[in-house]
């Protein structure tokens, strides 16, 4: 390095500076323009989430008792409940597309099983709010369903719409089950990517990641001995996170007992952070990427490590999110402030959730 490039690596503030930084695990890049969050905002601005969610409604296809759109009704459930989507993306039976005609006009065969899974009977009872043991047991359902679904088809996609501006037409806590015959396309990348990392430098690309992580501690927002949640070093979202294990694991199914109860526990302290950050019901998709299963539960798959990936659109406030517009759909992926100051931001929040903080200031007695 010459004299002028260290003067211009001095003089660099990632706070201050734009500049981009790579994504090894999707092979892209992301603009950081972290300087932009000092302009006014006269923009869209956000409902706040539906904070008074009525406990149990009849009417709620969702609730137990409640009766859904093909007219079957849900039995009172106490505990997780899974049934087949009404409208599912995939069925099991769809017909082959045929023959493609011209290289530019490829189909292929699109089969599969779409369902739904709640959390927990009570529509205003969203996880952080749930309680440790609860937690506990929606992780082992769906390690049951990646179990299940796994033995019959190559990927099987959780995930998780919290809150109306993520698209979600139901506030009862609850996620989906995506099963199909085929790898989609952020399976495929993230498949490529760790194989070509492993092949090149002789260790999992998240499992390095992880540790580099827990050392420099900078992007940690909580962890505890199994588990870690960073944002990570290429967040596109404002406050994205990942959540990966400490032990080298492939998929969902294979986590030992105490691994699935600390897995609750970080996932009660993320999820009341985020909750806290703004004090609304905190929307955001997550999901869960594992090896690929099906005919893949034979192969190989030491380059892949289990992990989640939470994406939040929320940026300044309850009100105001961030769109992914212009140049993010034209260009590249961009950003308003660093990874490291959300981490910073979301790592200082406490994590006694304000609705019970409330609570229990309500029940203090008046003098």
């Amino acid at each position: 390095m010459d004299s002028g490039d260290a003067a211009a690596s001095s003089a660099f503030d990632p706070t201050e500076h734009q500049h981009v930084r790579y994504n090894p695990l999707r092979d892209e890049w992301v603009l950081v323009s972290a300087h932009r969050m000092k302009r006014p905002w006269q923009g869209q601005l956000e409902k706040p989430p539906q904070e008074h969610v009525p406990r149990n409604d009849p009417s709620n296809p969702l609730c137990p008792g409640g009766k859904r759109a093909n007219g079957e009704v849900n039995p009172l459930y106490e505990s997780t409940y899974l049934f087949e989507n009404d409208f599912p993306a995939l069925q099991p039976d769809a017909p082959e597309p045929g023959d493609s005609v011209h290289p530019l006009l490829r189909a292929g065969s699109a089969r599969g099983v779409c369902t739904v899974m709640c959390f927990h009977p009570w529509s205003d009872m969203t996880l952080p709010l749930m309680t440790p043991p609860e937690i506990r047991l929606v992780i082992d359902k769906w390690a049951e369903i990646m179990r299940e679904q796994g033995g019959k088809y190559p990927w099987v996609q959780i995930f998780e719409n919290k809150g109306a501006m993520m698209g979600c037409s139901n506030p009862h806590p609850h996620c989906q089950i995506w099963a199909s015959n085929f790898l989609p396309n952020e399976a495929r990348v993230e498949d490529r990517t760790q194989m070509e990392y492993l092949k090149k430098h002789q260790v999992p690309m998240l499992v390095e990641y992880g540790k580099m992580e827990a050392a420099h501690k900078v992007r940690i927002v909580v962890e505890n001995e199994d588990w870690l949640v960073v944002v990570p070093y290429w967040a596109v979202w404002p406050f994205q996170t990942l959540l990966l294990p400490r032990r080298h694991v492939l998929r969902l199914q294979d986590l030992s007992d105490k691994e699935r109860d600390r897995l609750a526990s970080i996932m009660k302290r993320l999820l009341t952070k985020y909750d806290n950050l703004f004090e609304i019901s905190f929307p955001y998709s997550m999901g869960w990427h594992g090896a690929p299963t099906g005919p893949h539960l034979k192969e190989d798959c030491t380059h892949w490590q289990l992990h989640a990936h939470y994406y939040p659109p929320l940026l300044r406030s309850a009100t105001v999110r961030k769109f992914m517009v212009g140049y993010e759909m034209l260009a590249q992926a961009q950003r308003d402030l660093t990874p490291e100051q959300a981490a910073e931001r979301l790592r200082g929040l406490p994590e006694e959730h304000y609705r019970l903080k409330q609570a229990a200031a309500d029940e203090q007695p008046q003098h």
